[in-house]
């Protein structure tokens, strides 16, 4: 799955956001964090192989571990996001729990 406009932007608002690409301050990463749980929130979905492959060839990240980690907090935050949407699908209207 290619990555929508919406996501690229993100990326780039990433990137822009890190100042030194070899490593990730706290607040960085919970600013990242936040630009993910934005997107996975407005039902944008990414593929991570593309996320990892757009950092790889953005030309700023030289370093490895800041781009695996931009990578895993993504994948956490679709994981999470995918799992509560599931419960979050029967409103308590729609039960018939014995009623």
């Amino acid at each position: 799955m290619p990555l929508t406009n919406p996501v690229i932007i993100k990326l780039n608002e990433i990137s822009t956001l890190v100042e030194d690409k070899s490593k990730l301050s706290e607040s960085e990463i919970e600013e990242i964090k936040l630009i993910f749980k934005g997107l996975v929130e407005q039902n944008e979905r990414y593929d991570l192989d593309e996320i990892e492959f757009w950092f790889e060839n953005e030309g700023h990240w030289t370093t490895k571990e800041p781009r695996v980690r931009i990578v895993n907090m993504a994948n956490y935050i679709q994981d999470k996001y995918q799992q509560t949407a599931h419960l979050r699908i029967i409103s308590d209207d729609d039960c018939s729990c014995g009623n």
